[in-house]
């Protein structure tokens, strides 16, 4: 099966998505449209031949305090930053049904693509920030470089680190 990833919009069909998680489940089938009218976040669907959503994925800008990054990473920072332009990779879910098909890796991908390219092109932003659910995701998250900020309990990967993967 060939898959894309596009902009949500009212022909997707969300009724049935179900992650195992319900705030994500919520998210997707209740606030997700809202959310992009509000431009609050985008999201982003991963569809079946259907068009049914087996998973997505939401950005958004953030900012993170200087204080919570490692020294290696602040120590290369002008000092007269207190909080620093991000991307919020705020949620990132795929259907139980499509489990072990690497899908979560497949959004997780392409979420890194469009983060690099806009902080490359269109707006400043030195790192990809994930705040993740439970343990499960921070061992995710983990396995493709993120860094835990223990006094957040969100993590980040740096814009640098990313542009590497896609040059």
């Amino acid at each position: 099966m060939n898959y894309e990833i596009e902009p949500l919009n009212s022909t997707h069909i969300r009724e049935n998505f179900s992650c195992g998680q319900s705030i994500l489940d919520d998210y997707i089938k209740n606030q997700a449209s809202q959310d992009i009218r509000r431009k609050l976040s985008t999201c982003f669907v991963l569809t079946d031949e259907k068009n049914n959503v087996i998973g997505y994925y939401t950005l958004s800008n953030t900012s993170i305090e200087r204080a919570t990054l490692p020294n290696e990473i602040i120590k290369k920072l002008p000092p007269s930053y207190k909080n620093l332009p991000a991307t919020l990779l705020g949620r990132l879910a795929v259907d139980k049904n499509y489990f072990g098909r690497k899908l979560g890796e497949f959004l997780l991908v392409d979420a890194m693509k469009k983060s690099v390219l806009v902080a490359k092109e269109s707006v400043g932003s030195m790192a990809l920030i994930v705040d993740p659910i439970d343990e499960s995701a921070i061992a995710f998250y983990t396995k493709y470089g993120f860094i835990l900020l223990p006094d957040s309990g969100k993590m980040f990967l740096p814009m640098q680190t990313i542009l590497t993967l896609f040059t």
